[in-house]
C-alpha cells in the first residue's frame, strides 16, 4: 500500500488516495472490512476519463492482481475471469479458441470489473446492447460480506452494480457469454455523407443490416456541412474473406507494439486549428462511395491502442470526454451541440456518433435507445465548462444523459433529470453498504452516496 495521486484517463481532477494491491478476494474482503474514514473505491486499469475510480483522502482498491480464467463451457463459450483481468487478456483466450467479446469498447485495456460497473457499450449496441446483458453471473465483495449475483437471485442488485460506477462493490470475479467467431478480422464497409442528416439518414437506413455500425463526425466543419462524416458498418469476417496467406491461421491475434507517446507533458498538440486541418483531411481520405475491407479486429476495434498514452497529446490541462444520449425523436440536440462547441472554439480530436438500442433495467447504466455523441474536448479553456453545462441542459429536457462513467464535470442538480430511477439505486446501494463505505470522487461530487455514516 502507498499514497498515490490519481487521474483518470483525460489528466484531470487528481487527487491522492491510499492504493492497495490485492491478489485474492479474501483480501479485497479485509480492506473493505477496515476501510478508512473516507472509504474505498476500486480501480482497474484506470482508463475511466473522470474520477469514478479516484477517492480523494480514502483508500484504493487496484484490481490487477486479481486476474484468472477458467472455461465454464468452451464449446459454449462461457467463460469466467477475474474482476481484474483485462479484456486484453480476455482476448488473447478467447480468440484462438474462436471466440470474441459480446461488447467491445474503443479499448482493449479495460479491465472485466470496470466494463460491469461502467456497463461498457459498443459499436454493436443497436443489435447486441450493454456488456452486462452478456454477463451470466458475477461475484461481488460488499461491506456486508461476498455474494454471488445473478439476474435471477438478486434482479436489484445485479443491475444497480451495472452501471452503478463502483459504488455497490468490488467485483471479483464474472461469468461472461462470448460470441462465436470464424476469424479475428473484420468485413468492414466505409463511405462518407456530406453532412449529419446525410449521416444520421445512411444510418437509420443500413444499420440493421452489419453488426456493428459508427460515424466519425466533422463538428468543425463550416455551416452547410456541419456533421459530415464517415460512416463504418463492419461484421466479423468468414474464413473466405481472408486473403490467402491468413486462411491458414484465421484466428491468429498479435495487435503488435504501440507507439508510445513521451511521458513528459507535452504542450497541447490539439488546438481548432490543427482539428479543423486534421478532419478536413479524414473526411476527404474516406471513399465517396462505400467500399469494402478486412480488418483486423485491433485496427476497426481498438485504433488509439496503437498509440501507447495518447491522452498526453491534449497536454498538460487534460481533456474532458463527453458523451451523451439523446432519444431518436431529438437527434437536432446533436446538431445543436456540435454547432455549440464549434461557435466555442471547443475542438474535438474524435467526434463519434453511434445509434443505441434498447435500455437495461440498471438505474445508473447509460444507453437508452437514441443517438449518442461522444467527443473529446481539451481541458482549461475557459469557455469549456459553460458550454458543457449548457448542453446538458438541452440533453435533459429532451429525455438524455450524460455518461458518468466518462464525466468529471457534471452538475449534482442534473442527476435526477438524467436518471429518474437513481432512488432505486440509492436504496440498493444503502442495502449492501449501510455504513457507507463504497465511495469515489466522482460518488461525493455528483452527491450518489452520503457522506459515511458512524459504524
Amino acid at each position: 500500500m502507498g499514497r498515490e495521486q490519481l487521474t483518470g484517463w483525460g489528466g484531470t481532477a487528481p487527487s491522492v488516495a491510499d492504493v492497495n494491491y490485492p491478489t485474492d478476494g479474501s483480501a479485497v474482503a479485509a480492506l473493505l472490512a477496515s476501510a478508512p474514514a473516507r472509504g474505498v473505491i476500486a480501480r482497474g486499469l484506470g482508463r475511466s476519463y473522470g474520477d469514478a475510480a479516484q477517492n480523494a483522502g480514502g483508500a484504493v482498491i487496484a484490481t490487477a492482481g486479481l486476474d484468472a480464467h477458467h472455461w465454464v463451457d468452451r464449446d459454449l463459450g462461457v467463460i469466467t475471469v477475474s474482476g481484474g483481468t483485462s479484456l486484453d487478456a480476455l482476448l488473447r483466450v478467447a480468440l484462438p479458441a474462436g471466440r470474441f467479446l459480446p461488447v467491445s469498447p474503443g479499448t482493449r485495456h479495460v479491465s472485466v470489473g470496470g466494463a460491469i460497473a461502467a456497463d461498457i457499450h459498443g459499436k454493436n449496441h443497436h443489435r447486441d446492447g450493454s456488456f452486462v446483458q452478456h454477463v451470466v453471473s458475477f461475484t461481488l465483495a460488499t461491506p456486508r460480506g461476498v455474494h454471488a449475483v445473478c439476474p435471477e437471485s438478486d434482479a436489484d442488485l445485479f443491475w444497480a452494480t451495472a452501471g452503478g460506477l463502483g459504488l455497490t462493490g468490488v467485483i471479483l470475479e464474472a461469468t461472461i457469454r462470448l460470441i462465436p467467431v470464424e476469424t479475428s478480422a473484420v468485413r468492414v464497409v466505409t463511405e462518407r455523407a456530406r453532412d449529419l442528416d446525410d449521416v444520421m439518414a445512411r444510418m437509420e437506413a443500413r444499420d440493421a443490416d452489419h453488426r456493428y455500425s459508427v460515424a466519425w463526425v466533422d463538428g468543425f466543419a463550416r455551416a452547410g456541412r456541419v456533421g459530415r462524416g464517415v460512416i463504418t458498418w463492419g461484421d466479423h469476417a468468414s474464413v473466405d474473406d481472408l486473403p490467402a496467406p491468413q486462411q491458414a491461421d484465421p484466428l491468429a491475434f498479435d495487435p503488435g507494439p504501440a507507439l508510445a507517446v513521451p511521458a513528459v507533458p507535452l504542450p497541447s498538440m490539439l488546438n481548432a486549428t490543427t482539428v479543423a486541418a486534421f478532419n478536413q483531411v479524414w473526411f476527404h481520405k474516406a471513399p465517396a462511395k462505400a467500399t469494402t475491407t478486412v480488418e483486423s479486429v485491433s485496427h476497426f476495434f481498438h485504433p488509439l491502442d496503437s498509440v501507447d498514452g495518447w491522452n498526453r497529446l491534449y497536454g498538460r490541462r487534460g481533456f474532458l470526454q463527453y458523451q451523451f444520449v439523446v432519444p431518436f425523436r431529438a437527434g437536432e440536440v446533436v446538431r445543436t451541440a456540435l454547432e455549440r462547441l464549434r461557435d466555442a472554439r471547443c475542438p474535438s480530436f474524435l467526434t463519434v456518433l453511434k445509434r443505441m438500442g434498447e435500455a437495461t433495467p440498471g438505474p445508473l447504466s447509460f444507453p437508452q435507445p437514441g443517438w449518442t455523441l461522444a467527443l473529446d474536448v481539451p481541458a482549461g479553456r475557459a469557455q469549456v465548462s459553460g458550454t458543457l453545462d449548457a448542453i446538458d441542459e438541452i440533453v435533459a429536457e429532451a429525455g438524455g444523459r450524460v455518461y458518468l462513467a466518462k464525466d468529471s464535470r457534471l452538475r449534482p442538480e442534473m442527476i435526477a433529470a438524467m436518471y429518474p430511477d437513481i432512488e432505486r439505486w440509492r436504496a440498493v446501494q444503502r442495502r449492501v453498504d449501510p455504513g457507507g463505505v463504497m465511495t469515489s470522487d466522482l460518488g461525493r461530487r455528483l452527491g450518489l452516496v452520503p457522506a459515511r455514516r458512524p459504524e
